[in-house]
């Protein structure tokens, strides 16, 4: 399955990113990409996207991941909400005490 994710550059404390159409099986890491299709300075907040060609991958069946989908919808490229990227807290279970 191909997923459209954020695949870090720069330096350390300098954090860039690129937008790339990779193998959800493979580590962002590896130079195995079908596509970059943009870039993400974190520090600058400058988010570049190729509109057509995100809109392509996803029709062929990539899927987003949801820290992409939410940069993307920021940007105008997808239609819809954000996606609340951080996981659930589950509440802490008191253990009552036995008399």
């Amino acid at each position: 399955m191909l997923k459209i994710r954020l695949q870090r550059t720069g330096r350390k404390n300098d954090p860039h990113f690129r937008l790339i159409v990779t193998e959800s099986t493979l580590k962002p890491k590896t130079s195995q990409f079908a596509e970059i299709v943009g870039t993400y300075n974190v520090k600058a907040g400058i988010f570049e996207a190729k509109a057509d060609r995100v809109k392509h991958w996803i029709s062929v069946g990539a899927q987003v991941t949801p820290t992409v989908h939410n940069l993307l919808v920021s940007k105008g490229v997808l239609e819809g909400k954000k996606v609340n990227v951080l996981p659930k807290k589950t509440p802490q279970k008191k253990e009552e005490k036995a008399a």
